[in-house]
């Protein structure tokens, strides 16, 4: 793909950007990183396709008609096939002489995933500006709403938070209208131009992309890892008309049928602190000048990651254990099946095995020998349901999320007695909630300075940096006795606790409490 960076000169940052460099990046290393995130992705979603789109041809009565992502990890004993992640996507070779057994996947890493994000941003989020002046303090809380409500407030935040559990980290554009980087200043059509109103108007045209992994390909500093020179991503564009080149038709099932396919282009964005380019099919198509005079990306890590760009995936440790889990149940599910009919054994009984076992069926023979030997029938298999137990408990411990958090309690319910004791059970979950609010809390505050710097660039909102300091509240992600949490209030009051903090910690909204904003609730 050629590139031609010339206009990144001015940007002023190292020597530049080199065309060779992101040319590796967006060839070669994304398609890389496109099968590992995608292989993520893939045990997290577990989609279902149809057995024949596998090109599986070793089926056996004792098969389903469909197969899994998670299938990836099973050995070819049970799926009759060779795996592989090619491209991102699941391919495979049938084995000779093996025909595709009962295969059964229960998706643990599922449930643990969406509970994390159920913890983290379950409830209401809330944003405060620190800004000294309430007055101001008032209205970048107001900004503030009306820019992720907007986006989505806590759908938003809950993909934000599913994208980082399940790919390690999520980036975060924030884009200004028009959806290019210096496209505009917010002032188009808005009326009243000088009043608040306006100004909440026009902090709605604010988009805050959420960006996947797979798209993801920054060029850090090379002294500073943290720290972001220009970011580049590339994904495939879907396109409201119908691809008119060579490859705009496709046989279906072989047959001869042709359909038309919907137009694709392949584009690459680049943003730096001064400007910005937009490539499609190696086609310069758009660029401008970035208004903000830096990167405008905040990068949110699931959980820490020393050294690392990318954080701690909830995900890849899983994934081991999910295909033991897989394994075992698949074969449980083969014995089973085998062991829970009857069967018969017929000696010296002419025609035996044309005859059908049915009730009130009689077998007449002069050899005095001849014999009917039954066998089958499910006899268990401790070992077996033990082994599954234990995978299901190193699942636990790997998360950090029981399957009490989910709602299962298997017989644990004189655990939980007391809020102290709930707390304890679910000790795991909740210090790896405390770990991820660090992260995501620092990501949403740099989310809402960049955002009031875009409005102070722009010229709608002018605002100093001191300003653009903010506080994230957390609720607490248990359920609680309100009763409780009122007296704990009233004493925190008598021990001279400003009164719009704990208002705060009790999950009051504007009308209530003055200087914050509300997301989600």
């Amino acid at each position: 793909m050629a590139f031609d960076f010339s206009i990144f000169e001015r940007d002023g940052v190292g020597g530049g950007l080199d065309e060779r460099f992101v040319a590796w990046q967006v060839d070669e290393q994304a398609w890389d990183m496109l099968m590992h995130y995608q292989k993520l992705w893939n045990y997290y979603r577990n989609e279902a396709r149809e057995l024949g789109l596998l090109g599986e041809s070793g089926a056996s009565e004792s098969s389903r008609p469909y197969y899994q992502s998670q299938e990836y990890g099973l050995p070819g004993r049970i799926t009759g096939m060779q795996h592989s992640f090619y491209g991102g996507t699941l391919t495979g070779r049938q084995i000779e002489g093996i025909q595709r057994k009962e295969v059964v996947v229960e998706n643990d890493i599922a449930w643990r995933v969406d509970t994390m994000v159920d913890f983290l941003f379950g409830k209401g989020v809330l944003i405060s500006s620190k800004a000294a002046d309430a007055v101001r303090a008032e209205q970048i809380n107001q900004i503030l709403r009306a820019v992720f409500e907007a986006n989505g407030g806590a759908a938003y935040l809950q993909e934000l938070a599913l994208l980082g559990s399940v790919y390690g980290f999520v980036d975060v554009i924030v884009r200004l209208e028009g959806g290019g980087q210096g496209a505009g200043s917010l002032d188009s059509g808005v009326a009243g131009l000088n009043t608040f109103a306006g100004v909440l108007e026009r902090a709605r045209n604010i988009m805050l992309e959420a960006i996947e992994a797979p798209r993801s390909l920054p060029v850090l500093n090379e002294q500073d890892y943290r720290r972001i020179d220009y970011y580049v991503q590339h994904w495939w564009q879907v396109h409201n008309e119908l691809d008119d080149g060579s490859g705009g038709v496709r046989t279906i099932n072989g047959r001869g049928g042709q359909v038309s396919r919907q137009r694709h282009s392949h584009d690459v964005e680049v943003i730096g602190p001064g400007c910005w380019q937009r490539y499609e099919d190696g086609n310069l198509v758009s660029e401008g000048v970035n208004p903000l005079g830096v990167v405008p990306v905040v990068h949110i890590q699931n959980m820490p990651l020393p050294g690392r760009y990318e954080g701690q995936s909830d995900v890849e440790p899983l994934i081991p254990l999910q295909d033991e889990l897989n394994t075992r149940m698949s074969d449980r599910a083969s014995r089973v099946t085998f062991q829970s009919f009857k069967m018969y054994l017929g000696r010296g009984i002419e025609g035996f095995e044309q005859r059908a076992v049915a009730p009130g069926r009689m077998w007449s023979t002069e050899n005095t020998e001849a014999s009917i030997e039954e066998f089958g029938g499910d006899a268990g298999s401790p070992s077996e349901d033990i082994h599954i137990s234990q995978v299901r408990e190193a699942m636990d411990k790997a998360s950090g999320v029981a399957s009490v958090a989910a709602g299962i309690l298997r017989g644990r319910i004189g655990n939980l007695t007391s809020a102290v004791a709930l707390k304890v059970t679910l000790m795991g979950v909740l210090a790896k909630t405390e770990r991820k609010r660090r992260c995501y809390g620092q990501g949403l505050a740099e989310l809402s300075r960049m955002i009031l710097l875009a409005l102070d660039k722009t010229g709608v909102f002018p605002n100093e940096p001191k300003e653009r300091e903010v506080e994230i509240n957390w609720p607490s992600p248990l359920p609680e006795n309100v009763l409780e949490k009122l007296q704990e209030a009233s004493i925190k009051q008598q021990l001279g606790i400003p009164q719009d903090k704990i208002l705060r910690e009790l999950g009051y909204d504007e009308d209530v409490v003055a200087k914050r904003v509300v997301i989600g609730e």
